[in-house]
């Protein structure tokens, strides 16, 4: 069983995702562990009503390597085998992505390499992809490296961009479709069939 950490700063709801698809059997995994930098975050009241166990560390006042080195104690405490960013809004050191390196995967709600980077996350990423008159958008799972966004994709998966889309719309579409692809992804994990070396991005077909 895939021994399983998502960090997460605001609602949870790719947590969610893979909460749900452990609990129905899709990932032979289960989240043990889910970390937020927000004390409000909805995502660690998610982690307790799963019996996972929930903790907030906070970054403000600390280093970055102070603020990692908690994050690394709870993740070696519980064994973790895979760590996965669904919506957690902090850059991480290289001390930190070598330790876990082809360990760390994050959902970004975008075809990547379009529409990453510094400062590409939320609705600023829909707006970006309506602007520039996009007739497809989607999501991307990829490995966490030092640059923002700009590990090796694993998957992703489209979606289209329609005629009337605002930046709400948009993002309602892209979400469903990041719930389909990452515990996807995670499941391949747990099967041992993800790795790092000359892997080709999987594309999925349009939903």
């Amino acid at each position: 069983m895939l021994r399983i950490a998502v960090l997460a700063s605001g609602g949870g709801t790719g947590l969610q995702s893979i909460l749900d698809a452990c609990e129905s059997g899709q990932i032979d995994g289960k989240v043990v562990l889910v970390i937020s930098n927000n004390k409000d975050a909805y995502a660690l009241n998610r982690a307790r009503e799963y019996e996972a166990k929930a903790i907030f560390i906070d970054h403000r006042g600390k280093t970055r390597d102070a603020h990692e080195t908690e994050i690394v104690r709870e993740l070696e405490a519980m064994k973790i085998d895979l760590t996965i960013l669904a919506g957690y809004l902090r850059m991480f050191t290289k001390y930190f992505v070598d330790k876990y390196k082809n360990q760390i995967i994050n959902i970004h709600p975008a075809l990547l390499p379009k529409y990453g980077g510094k400062g590409m996350h939320g609705l600023k990423v829909h707006r970006a992809v309506l602007d520039s008159n996009e007739q497809v958008s989607g999501c991307s799972v990829h490995f966490v490296t030092e640059g923002v966004d700009e590990g090796p994709v694993i998957a992703r998966m489209k979606v289209p961009v329609k005629p009337e889309d605002t930046v709400e719309t948009l993002r309602e579409r892209v979400l469903a479709a990041e719930h389909l692809l990452l515990p996807m992804v995670v499941q391949w994990f747990a099967q041992g069939k993800v790795y790092a070396e000359n892997w080709v991005p999987v594309d999925m077909p349009m939903t």
